[in-house]
């Protein structure tokens, strides 16, 4: 065999059409922005005063979908969870006790198994009717606004399934003079 009658196989060049990268592009975007939204962060927006001062109407938050795969509820944690009345409509609420834990709220002050709960988060001097003691079953939570005297929580519909949860809220991202993360 002679030297140079061997044809050499040409590389592709690999060039694409401007049009198919744009297409490629936009799909890996949407694609991300979907698992994301599924599986990781999902925005929310707070319809009504029942979270007040902290959560004010129309807020914009974020919801991490992560925290309880990786540990358990706590209280004090404000939580985006499906209504147990209609799993359609979402709801936020502060956790405030957990399976196997008595709860009162007696002369405006939290109680939990017999003892005084300090609440930080709600506003100096707010008054709000008595409630309990009652017992929450396990797997399930006891939910409450802060807003005590416009609130559709716990001492309406009951204990919280904890498969309904939806994730810790954890930033307010509008409007820009309220950004900052949620307190506890």
């Amino acid at each position: 065999m002679e030297q140079g009658s061997e044809k050499k196989a040409l590389p592709k060049t690999g060039k694409r059409s401007f049009f198919s990268e744009i297409i490629e592009s936009v799909a890996i975007a949407v694609l991300l922005a979907v698992v994301i939204r599924l599986f990781i962060l999902e925005p929310f927006y707070i319809p009504s005063g029942s979270m007040e001062p902290n959560l004010k109407e129309n807020d914009r938050i974020i919801v991490s979908k992560l925290n309880y795969h990786f540990q358990e509820p706590e209280r004090g944690d404000v939580v985006v969870f499906k209504y147990p009345r209609d799993p359609k409509r979402n709801f936020v609420k502060r956790l405030i006790a957990s399976g196997g834990e008595t709860v009162a709220l007696k002369d405006s002050r939290l109680y939990i198994n017999g003892e005084v709960v300090p609440e930080n988060y709600l506003p100096e001097g707010l008054r709000f009717a008595d409630f309990g003691p009652v017992e929450v079953p396990e797997g399930h939570y006891l939910m409450l606004g802060d807003n005590r005297n416009n609130s559709d929580d716990s001492r309406v519909w009951g204990f919280l399934d904890e498969d309904l949860i939806i994730g810790k809220a954890v930033v307010i991202y509008w409007p820009p003079n309220r950004i900052g993360t949620i307190a506890k």
